[in-house]
């Protein structure tokens, strides 16, 4: 603590854990500032990962099927993992074997850009599936 009051600096505890507990003779202010850095670097590093939906009803229509396949598509291609879904409304719900088709059939057209995270689940009223992007 002499030595550092001489010199003018603040002596840091690095490591309180150790035995014995390892300390530095610096300046305080300075190391907060690039301890700072160093966490704001690591932070933009690790990768945001977006979701985006699609939605589908259980008697879409070949047009409508072809339009949002292509939005899957390009969703895919930017990097976003896709949840499509298809939303049965009140009776609609005795088609689930045609929501679990179109599904699958969306699965696998996309199989060359993406992958199959998770199969057709119900949920209530909704059908869903994950299908992540394949890396580069």
């Amino acid at each position: 603590m002499a030595l550092a009051e001489s010199l003018e600096l603040d002596l840091v505890e690095i490591s309180p854990n150790a035995s014995p507990p390892v300390c530095k003779i610096l300046e305080y202010k300075k190391f907060l500032y690039e301890q700072k850095k160093r966490e704001k670097v690591l932070k933009a590093k690790t990768s945001k990962i977006v979701i985006k939906e699609i939605r589908f009803g259980p008697n879409t229509d070949e047009h409508d099927y072809e339009f949002k396949k292509k939005h899957a598509e390009k969703f895919l291609k930017e990097g976003a993992k896709l949840k499509a879904f298809v939303f049965f409304k009140g009776r609609s719900i005795v088609f689930k074997e045609q929501g679990q088709i179109l599904l699958l059939r969306l699965a696998q057209d996309l199989e060359e850009i993406g992958k199959v995270e998770q199969m057709p689940i119900l949920e209530g009223k909704k059908m869903t599936i994950f299908i992540a992007p394949k890396k580069k």
